[in-house]
């Protein structure tokens, strides 16, 4: 939850039009796009879920959001070169809506289900509203700090953000287990044989 929240979900959603203004492309355009792949991206990930699975979804989720963001920060990092002007953009364009995408798809509800499948009866409540928690404080953090960070560098800023979904690929890949079709026994059962390794 904390990685969903410090790959710059919010500040790339609350800033948009400012994302789109400084890459030199047209808000309201940029904004009506990043909807038209939201909403189909997030009824594909629905669907996916079950058929799939949590983890691959995740893996190509975080995977897409670093890309995403990797795009955005070579399309600042060519405009503060003075290289390829009519092609940066564009370039910004393309990596919101891969980041809008990726994430629509995976990372923006899969974390949630996987927390409300591994916690144990008795701890679910106590141990969601702390999750909750975390996750609103990270989104609040990210949404504080965005407009420092874009003063500080624009493409650093994205290349921060990439770099945190880069991790989060590693983290899925490495911790986090597929929950799909299982019982709430069968995943206790694995955490704890995970635990005594």
């Amino acid at each position: 939850m904390v990685l969903q929240q410090f790959g710059g979900v919010n500040g790339i959603a609350f800033y948009a039009s400012t994302i789109f203004i400084s890459a030199g492309f047209s808000d309201s355009v940029g904004t009506i796009a990043m909807v038209a792949v939201q909403v189909p991206m997030t009824a594909l990930g629905v669907i996916l879920m079950d058929k799939a699975g949590r983890r691959p979804l995740l893996l190509v989720s975080s995977a897409g959001t670093c890309l995403g963001c990797l795009l955005v920060g070579l399309s600042f990092s060519l405009q503060n070169l003075q290289q390829w002007k009519q092609i940066t953009p564009i370039l910004a364009l393309v990596g919101v809506l891969v980041f809008t995408g990726s994430f629509s798809l995976g990372m923006g509800g899969i974390p949630w289900v996987i927390m409300s499948e591994i916690f144990p009866i008795n701890m679910k409540g106590s141990a969601g509203s702390l999750i909750t928690l975390v996750s609103w404080l990270g989104s609040w953090i990210v949404s504080y700090t965005f407009n420092f960070l874009m003063d500080w560098s624009s493409a650093g800023t994205f290349f921060l953000f990439s770099s945190v979904s880069a991790v989060t690929v590693l983290f899925v890949a490495k911790l986090v287990m597929e929950t799909k079709g299982r019982t709430l026994e069968e995943i206790q059962t694995s955490l704890n044989r995970f635990s005594e390794k």
